[in-house]
């Protein structure tokens, strides 16, 4: 892994519609906002209109939904070149996308489908992220995703895999602490485990999010309040990874911007009884 700086760009949001009056109106205290790619990859139209009008305001990161980078089928070209132009034209500080394959034979299924942790499948993900960094020219990070079924195939952990993936391609990571306590509650396991797997200094962003229990099984739905267990294993990641850029989603049941603002305040709170000053 080459020498390089990790950024820590404080604590941020998603942007999200619902919102965009408002940030426009109040400029609240955000450090930066996130963006769904593919919701500003067609030319012209209000998205872009707010978007740009809100980057004047705020630095972004951009998060996307379809790279599909576990798919055995081609890399989409198109996709990638338009992902590139509007980095450019946002001056995205960097670019994120999942672990994961959304469909096969160009079918896509707007799910985020778990892998098997194979060997196999390490070969051919290492080789897609090269190729995505190459054309992008910069390093990209990856996120974990939440997962409701395993394997029979697979042969390492999910943390293994991951690793294994970061250090071969030299990519980055976007640690998602809720999917991160999902799959543990589904699957059985210490998230500190996994946790303490992950190659702290690949870890760029910290996602933060809410999910829908269901009694036998939780899944990751992002339209709910972040819930205590949660916050408690992003306070345990912090302490392993120290600063880490964080960011809060919420997807469905958008409450008021000043809502996730407050549930902001307390991962800053958090952050600042196990962090130095300095890096809060």
């Amino acid at each position: 892994m080459q020498n390089h700086i990790k950024p820590n760009l404080g604590f941020g949001l998603g942007l999200r519609t619902e919102h965009y009056e408002t940030i426009l109106a109040d400029k609240p205290p955000l450090d930066w906002l996130e963006i769904i790619t593919e919701n500003y990859l067609i030319p012209g139209g209000k998205p872009l209109y707010y978007l740009e009008r809100i980057r004047e305001h705020y630095p972004m990161v951009m998060h996307g939904v379809s790279l599909s980078i576990g798919s055995s089928d081609p890399l989409d070209w198109d996709y990638l070149h338009q992902v590139k132009a509007l980095a450019k034209k946002i001056e995205a500080l960097w670019i994120s996308d999942h672990l994961c394959w959304t469909g096969i034979q160009s079918k896509n299924t707007h799910d985020l489908l778990p892998l098997p942790y194979t060997h196999e499948a390490i070969d051919l993900i290492v080789d897609r992220i090269k190729q995505v960094q190459d054309f992008l020219g910069q390093r990209i990070l990856i996120e974990n995703v939440s997962s409701y079924i395993t394997y029979t195939a697979s042969a390492l952990s999910e943390w293994d895999f991951i690793k294994t993936i970061s250090e071969r391609a030299d990519c980055l990571l976007l640690l998602d602490i809720n999917n991160i306590y999902v799959s543990s509650v589904n699957h059985e396991f210490d998230p500190m485990n996994y946790i303490r797997g992950i190659p702290k200094e690949r870890v760029y962003q910290i996602h933060l999010a809410g999910h829908s229990n269901e009694g036998d099984y939780i899944i990751d739905t992002h339209d709910h309040a972040i819930v205590d267990p949660v916050w408690d294993l992003y306070a345990a990641a912090l302490k392993e990874m120290g600063p880490v850029s964080t960011m809060i989603e919420r997807d469905d049941n958008i409450p008021p911007l000043s809502t996730l603002l407050t549930e902001l305040g307390r991962a800053k709170r958090i952050a600042a009884t196990i962090l130095p000053a300095e890096c809060i």
